[in-house]
């Protein structure tokens, strides 16, 4: 009975000596500012800022076409060649109807001039002057109805030309050689430019709300930068700017709509990298790092409750602490934003062996550490 009651005295002693005993030997790292760039997520789609759809503007047979479907074009380049024969012959009878306009009324100003010279004579009459003036307002209207059809006929023949009205790149033609092309059948091809583009991507308003609180004092939207991670995961190397928030939120998901402009430059392969309705996740970071609290990302549990660390405390006792990560978070390190104070100690390895509230050994993590 006597050995029985020893024993169990013995027992929390046993429990803290080594492989039965002591508080556990455990890693810790201390809470600390590093330089952090501020980083959000989100699903985003390329656009091209401008779009055109090519029409025909006359009817006319289209005679050749002056591109390669795919190809990159510049603006004011000859891309449909339409018949120009009719719209010449047009031209030429609106040229000749100027002409003859111009000598009725040169002959009109003449017969004018005469019978304003007799109005003070014996053979002069009121009437005679009224009828010349009323016949050279009549040419001159004639005249003037003239030039704008000749202005038209040179408009048409003009359109037997479809030039591109935007440099980018053209996609595969609507119609072939050979067919009668309208105003009413539709895009010949279509131009989408190519540099820059533009990226859109939606927001939660909860979200935008605190990115907008964030970079108050640090310009708004200057002080961020739009980056690009593309389908491979490879960061797309050049950078852009947000520069538009769409005046309403989505009814359906308390969402509004961001747009950025980024530059789409050719690669040295030849190509580029972006193309029209492309998704890519658009990256908004800020353009300056800022000091933040750290700790290594091992440091960081999970549980039903939430993110937490284990704090070492008063008397070297494991305190639990819940804590908010920041989306700058990555694998290696983990930004606090709630929760702990810069200095205090974390554990990091031996988080097996802890229990809230109990004490630990702690030594720093990077140190060798007996009975660990």
């Amino acid at each position: 009975m006597a050995a029985l009651g020893l024993f169990l005295l013995a027992g929390p002693a046993l429990a803290q000596m080594p492989g039965g005993g002591g508080p556990p030997a455990v890693g810790v790292a201390a809470v600390t500012r590093r330089p952090v760039t501020e980083t959000n997520e989100f699903i985003g789609r390329v656009e091209a800022v401008q779009r055109v759809d090519l029409m025909a503007r006359v009817t006319a047979f289209l005679e050749k076409r002056e591109f390669t479907d795919g190809a990159e074009v510049k603006q004011g380049d000859l891309l449909f060649r339409l018949e120009r024969g009719p719209y010449e012959a047009q031209l030429q009878i609106a040229r000749a109807s100027v002409a003859e306009a111009e000598a009725q009324l040169q002959n009109a100003n003449i017969t004018l001039s005469r019978a304003q010279a007799l109005l003070n004579t014996v053979a002069g009459q009121r009437s005679t002057v009224d009828t010349a003036l009323a016949n050279q307002r009549s040419t001159q209207a004639q005249l003037l109805s003239a030039q704008a059809q000749q202005r038209q006929a040179q408009i048409n023949l003009d359109y037997t030309e479809i030039r591109a009205p935007i440099a980018g790149r053209i996609g595969r033609a609507a119609v072939t050689e050979g067919n009668v092309v309208t105003p009413s059948s539709g895009a010949l091809a279509t131009i989408v430019s190519q540099d820059p583009m533009y990226v859109s991507f939606t927001v939660p308003m909860r979200t935008l709300t605190e990115v907008r609180a964030r970079y108050a004092e640090r310009g708004g939207l200057s002080a961020v930068q739009l980056r690009l991670r593309l389908p491979d995961g490879r960061m797309y190397a050049p950078v852009g700017q947000v520069n538009f928030v769409d005046i309403d939120v989505g009814r359906d998901t308390d969402s509004v709509l961001l747009r950025g402009t980024i530059p789409n430059p050719v690669t040295p392969g030849g190509f580029r990298e972006l193309t029209a309705n492309q998704i890519v996740s658009a990256v908004v970071e800020a353009v300056q790092p800022v000091q933040m609290l750290t700790v290594p990302r091992g440091a960081v549990l999970t549980d039903a409750r939430g993110d937490f660390v284990y704090v070492i405390g008063a008397e070297n006792k494991a305190e639990r602490r819940a804590v908010k990560m920041g989306a700058q978070s990555t694998p290696e390190l983990a930004v606090i934003q709630d929760g702990v104070r810069e200095g205090e100690s974390v554990i990091v390895d031996g988080l097996q062996r802890v229990r809230p509230g109990a004490p630990v050994s702690p030594t720093p993590a990077d140190a060798p550490r007996g009975g660990a």
